[in-house]
């Protein structure tokens, strides 16, 4: 028989590593206690994956705790995010040295020169996405039609651009993590009965000025939102322990509804107008009610 799935904390530290070193629209920081209240619900569980892996808020606080006993598969549609997680993983001092220069030459006019240009290396196309990331306008990762990084220069007095002891600790939980480059329908094609799935993908716009869905080319649109209703659906029925969260809006309750979704408030900041940030409400989906306890076989 399996080990019996260790205890979670529903309280997590901020400060703990590994921690995300990326900031990512829709990050799940604030919402981990209820992340992992809900995991707890769940029962044990075999592997764990995430197919929008984004920031990976909720991967490396189940690290910390030593919850992912049978590996983890983390992926994304985004080419430019999965080759930044496996330089993380494969190349942590050549990143630590490129982002040590980056740090150097930080300011706004050199912002603008790294945005400009697309290094030739994955080492230093890792170091430019970090960069960009924590010192562009509110730590917004969002691409253009052609997949160029559009976002202004962000005024920080002092700005994290090189946080060498996490990104050592993120290279440690990394170092048998499967890492993928694909959408999220291949992704759920991995998954075993048993495992645990969470969804997080861009949201549904709540309003016209939503940047949800401009996290790369081509965005993720009603037909996207309906085929992942669709792909959680099924890995459902097929005995995986599935969790999604989303935007609180109409089609996410036409689509997740037989499933009860839980209403949680939030923090967003991310909008360009001041008055329009604050708290949000979001929808929690999961199957857990539905599944009956199992002994896992080892």
């Amino acid at each position: 028989m399996a080990a019996a799935a260790p205890s979670i904390i529903l309280a997590p530290s901020r400060y703990a590593l590994p921690r995300p070193f990326l900031k990512w629209v829709g990050g799940k920081g604030q919402l981990l206690g209820t992340l992992l209240e809900r995991i707890g619900a769940a029962g044990q569980f075999r592997g764990y994956h995430e197919p929008f892996v984004g920031g990976g808020a909720l991967f490396f606080e189940l690290t910390r705790q030593g919850a992912l006993r049978d590996g983890a598969a983390l992926s994304d549609a985004n080419p430019h995010l999965i080759e930044v997680w496996q330089v993380v993983r494969n190349e942590v001092q050549g990143l630590v040295d490129a982002l040590a220069v980056l740090k150097s030459r930080h300011c706004e006019e050199h912002y603008y020169a790294v945005r400009a240009d697309v290094p030739a290396t994955p080492v230093d196309r890792a170091a430019r996405i970090i960069y960009l990331n924590k010192t562009c306008f509110n730590g917004l990762y969002r691409e253009n039609r052609r997949g160029g990084f559009n976002v202004p220069f962000g005024r920080y007095t002092d700005p994290p651009i090189l946080d060498e002891e996490n990104l050592r600790a993120c290279s440690r939980a990394l170092r048998n993590v499967d890492l993928r480059c694909q959408d999220f329908v291949s992704a759920a094609a991995r998954v075993r009965p048993h495992d645990l799935v969470y969804f997080d993908p861009p949201y549904v716009p709540v309003s016209r000025t939503s940047v949800f869905t401009e996290y790369q080319k081509g965005g993720f649109g009603e037909g996207d939102q309906r085929r992942l209703a669709g792909t959680f659906r099924t890995l459902a029925d097929t005995g995986a322990r599935v969790l999604l969260s989303n935007s609180w809006a109409p089609l996410v309750l036409e689509c997740y509804g037989e499933f009860s979704p839980l209403e949680v408030s939030a923090s967003r900041n991310v909008n360009s107008r001041t008055d329009r940030r604050g708290r949000v409400s979001e929808a929690l989906v999961d199957n857990f009610a539905a599944l009956r306890p199992a002994k896992l076989a080892g």
